[in-house]
C-alpha cells in the first residue's frame, strides 16, 4: 500500500476526540476575564449576557457531542455579587437597562470560594468584584489568590467591577486581577455633565463633590454617583494637597 493510500486509510479509521477540538472553559482549562470601566457603562450587562450565553452554548455543545456518539453535560454557572451591593435586590445581578440573573451574595473571598468548591460551580460569575477588599496573610488581595487557585483548578471565572475609585485609582484588586486576567472587555460611559467620554465615577455628597479623604467604599447609585470625564470630575483636597499643588504650579 502507498503513503497516499495509508494516509487515505488513516483519515478514514482515526478519529479526534470531541473534546480536542471544542475545549470549554471550566473543565477543559482556566480562564480569566475580568470586565472593567466606569459606571453606567454595561459592565453589568456584559456580564449578564456572558451568563445566557454561556447557557446557549453549553446546549448546542451537548447536542454536537451527542451526535458525535459522546456523553457530556453542560457546565455548572452560577453568579455571585458581594453582599456589600445592596442598591437593587440581595439575590440578583440588575444592571442599570433592567436586564437581570439570580446570584449568591457572599460578604468574603473565603465563602466565594467555598460556595464555588462545594457546588462545583464550572462558570463562576461575580459583580462588583472591586469590593472583596479584605487581604491574605500574605498581603496580596484575598480574591487575587482565589483567582488563581480557581484557575489552576480550571475554572472559568468572569469578573465584572470598577476599575477606578472615585479619586481616580485603582480601586481595591482591580489593578492585580487585571495583570493575571486573560481577557479584559473595557467600557466607557457618557459624562452627565458634558457628554464627553467618561472614565470616572463622580461622587456628590449633598450634591457637592467627596473630598480626597473620604472613604474609599460608598455603595450608592445615581444620588450619591455619576460618570464624569476627566475635565468635569471634581475631588474637594486640602490646601497644602498634592493636586492644589500641581494647579499652583500650573498658575505660574
Amino acid at each position: 500500500m502507498t503513503k497516499s493510500n495509508l494516509y487515505r486509510q488513516y483519515q478514514k479509521t482515526a478519529k479526534i476526540p470531541y473534546q480536542l477540538y471544542n475545549r470549554r472553559p471550566g473543565t477543559d482549562y482556566g480562564w480569566l476575564e475580568v470586565v472593567t470601566g466606569n459606571m453606567f457603562s454595561g459592565k453589568s450587562e456584559h456580564l449578564i449576557m456572558s451568563y445566557f450565553d454561556i447557557l446557549q452554548a453549553d446546549r448546542f455543545y451537548v447536542r454536537s457531542a451527542q451526535r458525535e456518539g459522546i456523553d457530556v453535560i453542560p457546565r455548572n454557572v452560577k453568579a455571585y455579587k458581594h453582599s456589600a451591593d445592596k442598591r437593587y435586590a440581595e439575590s440578583s445581578i440588575i444592571a442599570h437597562s433592567g436586564m437581570s440573573i439570580p446570584c449568591t451574595a457572599v460578604d468574603s473571598v473565603d465563602r466565594l470560594v467555598l460556595d464555588i468548591l462545594t457546588e462545583d460551580i464550572h462558570v463562576a460569575l461575580i459583580d462588583e468584584v472591586q469590593f472583596f477588599q479584605e487581604k491574605s496573610e500574605s498581603g496580596q488581595y484575598a480574591i487575587v489568590e482565589a483567582a488563581l487557585h480557581l484557575l489552576a483548578d480550571k475554572r472559568f471565572i468572569i469578573m465584572a467591577g470598577l476599575d477606578k475609585d472615585f479619586r481616580g485609582l485603582p480601586f481595591g484588586p482591580i489593578a492585580d486581577l487585571l495583570a493575571i486576567a486573560d481577557a479584559k472587555p473595557y467600557y466607557v460611559s457618557t459624562c452627565a455633565v458634558c457628554g464627553a467620554p467618561a472614565t470616572l465615577p463622580q461622587r456628590l455628597i449633598d450634591g457637592k463633590p467627596a473630598r480626597y479623604d473620604d472613604p474609599v467604599v460608598l455603595v450608592g447609585a445615581a444620588e450619591s454617583y455619576e460618570p464624569r470625564c476627566r475635565s468635569c470630575h471634581q475631588i474637594l483636597t486640602d490646601e497644602d494637597s498634592y493636586i492644589n499643588k500641581m494647579e499652583d504650579l500650573k498658575a505660574l
